[in-house]
């Protein structure tokens, strides 16, 4: 019989985010996958986990899923986690979930934290329909991208970088529009955590007036 593939989410900022269940379950797999190991060690400790840790990232997820689908089949249960949030949302996880579809393995993913859920509750912007689009690309297709969403009439969630978000936001304002409205939040969970509520103006004026940290969600609708 083969084994079940656990996602397991991990806190975005706040420990206690951990719930019960997502400790109990890393506790009794055989192994666990991660980005980091050191930084997945950090927190297995805390919650005084011992078990296996191996890495499973952008660079290796290829080569390692292969592995992990034999482990399974073989009837070894796995848990993969992320550096923080639950996986397979713009962080490693896709490849494997697919793995195991294709190979009829069970497959369970535990209800947790990740971040633009509690940025889109608190956004007061429509969320009864809206659209994830995770991180912008970097480079190519940048724009084309940004031209597509701007035609979306739901609301749309973003992902960005603090070294990015200037640039982001002037971008929203060329392709969305000036009356575009827009909530920013960052640091989810931590102690700084913060939203700022405006329109694309008075969001770009407060991301240039103070160096923002930490990840940030972007919710924009520019259809209200």
């Amino acid at each position: 019989m083969s084994g079940i593939l656990y996602f397991v989410p991990t806190p975005i900022g706040n420990l206690e985010d951990m719930t019960f269940r997502a400790v109990n379950v890393l506790k009794e797999v055989d192994y666990i996958l991660c980005e980091d190991t050191r930084t997945s060690g950090i927190l297995l400790k805390h919650f005084e986990i011992s078990k296996p840790l191996k890495s499973y990232h952008l660079h290796n997820e290829h080569q390692a899923t292969e592995k992990v689908m034999t482990d399974l089949k073989s009837g070894q249960n796995v848990a993969i986690i992320t550096d923080a949030g639950t996986p397979g949302i713009s962080d490693p996880g896709y490849l494997l979930g697919k793995a195991g579809a294709d190979n009829n393995i069970e497959m369970i993913c535990l209800p947790g934290a990740t971040a633009f859920v509690p940025a889109l509750v608190v956004s007061g912007l429509p969320n009864n329909e809206f659209l994830f689009a995770g991180f912008l690309p970097q480079k190519k297709g940048r724009q084309t991208k940004l031209k597509q969403l701007a035609e979306e009439k739901k609301t749309i969630v973003l992902y960005e970088s603090p070294h990015k978000i200037n640039t982001t936001l002037e971008q929203i304002k060329e392709f969305f529009g000036e009356e575009t409205k827009v909530s920013l939040s960052r640091e989810i969970s931590k102690k700084f955590e913060e939203t700022k509520r405006g329109t694309i103006n008075e969001l770009i004026e407060f991301s240039k007036s103070k160096t923002l940290k930490g990840e940030i969600v972007l919710i924009i609708n520019n259809s209200i």
